[in-house]
Parts: structure tokens; C-alpha cells; sequence
């Protein structure tokens, strides 16, 4: 089981408060004032305004048109409908209907080896397979049996940074930092 000191990365500091409705997108849709103010609460962060995409079975996020930046829990309300180019992929590898980026395909096959071209599904808890048919794969244990090493990526863009070393990720901005120990 995972256990997660903290989830909410998407739920990004730094926004300003402003009386105006804040322009949050999720899965094309615009979240409601209330809902950001509800989930702000609730995790005790401001949301940054931006638009993203949002996986709600295995609670991958990233910006629009990006790759996966971090993981959240699965079902927040926010829009299921996630879109094949959420993430402006162009891999052959489809997970939860969102065809995967080159970054995306990379992390998994860091993991399991080459990934088939095809449509997968992935779980809040890191088991994988094709579409329609069973677990194949659990990416947590590949990872966990992995983590002798370490690892660590910035975006030069946003300045946010994500790293693993052993049974611990993190992902760290200018002043706010996460942790997830496994």
C-alpha cells in the first residue's frame, strides 16, 4: 500500500487570491469557484491557474499538452473525460485513453522493458494491463524492486522538479516540496 504524505501536486501553489473567478481548466472543462475553494480547503493549498489534464483511475496529471508531472488520488471532481491528446502524445501506447508522450513511454519502459504499441489501462495502485483483459503488471513493485537508484528530472519551464531514491519520490518547487514514501 502507498502511503502518501502528502497528494495534491496538481493543486499547485502560488496563485494570487483574486475576487474573480480564477480560469482552472481540467479535462477541457473549467472548474467551478466552488469546487477550487472546497478542494483548496481540503489540502490546504491555492490552485495555480492553468489549464491540465487529469487521469481520474490512476490520478496521473500534467499540463496541457504535456507529459505526466505527478500523481494525485483518484476521483476528484473534476471532468473524467480525459482526451487521447491531452498530452499531445505521438507514441503508439495508449493508457486510460491518453496516447502517451515519448517522457511518458520512457518512465514506463524504464520499468517493464518495451512497451508494445496498444491500449492499456493503469490503476491508482500501479497495476497494468491491456485494455478489456486482466493485470499484467504492477509498476509500484517493478519500481520498488528498481530502487537501489535514484532519480531526478526539472522542467525548465514550470521549475517544478520530481525525483525517487529508494522507497521515497518527491517533487519540489521554489518554496513548497512533496514527499510519497512507498
Amino acid at each position: 500500500m502507498i502511503r502518501v504524505a502528502f497528494l495534491p501536486v496538481l493543486l499547485v501553489l502560488c496563485a494570487a487570491a483574486s475576487a474573480q473567478p480564477r480560469a482552472v481548466v481540467v479535462n477541457g472543462e473549467r472548474v467551478p469557484e466552488a469546487t477550487l475553494g472546497a478542494l483548496e480547503a481540503y489540502f490546504g493549498v491555492q490552485v495555480q491557474e492553468g489549464a491540465y489534464w487529469y487521469d481520474p483511475y490512476c490520478g496521473a496529471w500534467g499540463f496541457e499538452g504535456g507529459p505526466t508531472v505527478g500523481l494525485l488520488p483518484v476521483g476528484l471532481p473534476f471532468s473524467p473525460d480525459l482526451r487521447a491528446d491531452a498530452s499531445r502524445g505521438r507514441t503508439d501506447v495508449y493508457v486510460n485513453g491518453r496516447r502517451l508522450p515519448a517522457e511518458d513511454l520512457r518512465a514506463i519502459e524504464a520499468l517493464t522493458g518495451p512497451v508494445l504499441p496498444g491500449r492499456y489501462w493503469l490503476d491508482a495502485y500501479g497495476n497494468a494491463g491491456p485494455e478489456g483483459g486482466p493485470a499484467v503488471v504492477n509498476l509500484v513493485r517493478l519500481a520498488r524492486a528498481a530502487g537501489g537508484g535514484s532519480a531526478f528530472y526539472r522542467s525548465d519551464d514550470t521549475g517544478v522538479g520530481a525525483g525517487s531514491s529508494g522507497g521515497t519520490s518527491y517533487v519540489m518547487g521554489p518554496d513548497w516540496s512533496v514527499t510519497v514514501d512507498w
